[in-house]
């Protein structure tokens, strides 16, 4: 499940998922991922609590217009629990932190690209 909401998150923050976007029938991503469509419907019901995807009752999922999905100091709480997460798992892997800090800057450059625009 948390590899279908992480997707579905950076697919629309990199624009490749536009608001109104339609996604997949939950029975017809479970069918392409081979996975149990339980799995799929708690995604897209996390997704659409979170305000990334908003229902239409008949039509099907599709992108939200972006709006604050969290309070600030939400946001906050999961950069620094994010960030701990991430430097735990780097920690051993010997690189400097100006090497590991321009990785993720090569990760990021998408989507800040995206919210300057």
């Amino acid at each position: 499940m948390r590899q279908i909401v992480d997707g579905v998150r950076r697919q629309v923050a990199a624009g490749e998922l536009p608001v109104g976007a339609l996604l997949p029938s939950v029975r017809l991503l479970a069918q392409q991922l081979v996975i149990n469509p339980n799995t799929v419907a708690k995604a897209y019901a996390e997704l659409c609590a979170e305000g990334w995807l908003e229902s239409r009752p008949g039509l099907g999922l599709f992108v939200a217009v972006a709006r604050e999905r969290l309070s600030q100091a939400e946001q906050q709480r999961r950069l620094n629990a994010a960030c701990s997460r991430f430097v735990d798992d780097v920690i051993g892997l010997d690189f400097s932190p100006e090497q590991v800090c321009e990785r993720m800057l090569d990760e990021l450059r998408p989507f800040g690209a995206r919210r300057a625009g």
